[in-house]
């Protein structure tokens, strides 16, 4: 009963891992990001995941970015 509650146990373990190194392979490719600046000709950004703009990117820049913050975490509450 011990080995098979081993194997068992074993068998769970791998099923995570190949799922845990799915999830880490996700291809860094053209169109990825999460976060778009516009400097020029008018001055924007803009969160891909969640949508939310901002107008001012030289505050966004500097650290201001509790609005993209709690943004995503009412995106990531809904998912």
């Amino acid at each position: 009963m011990k080995m098979l509650k081993s194997k068992l146990v074993q068998k769970q373990k791998e099923e995570l891992d190949a799922k845990n190194a799915a999830i880490e392979r996700k291809k860094i490719e053209w169109g990825s990001q999460i976060r778009s600046y516009v400097l020029h000709p008018y001055k924007m950004v803009k969160d891909h995941r969640t949508d939310h703009e901002s107008p001012q990117p030289d505050l966004v820049l500097d650290g201001e970015l509790m609005d993209f913050i709690e943004s995503y975490l009412i995106w990531a509450g809904k998912q």
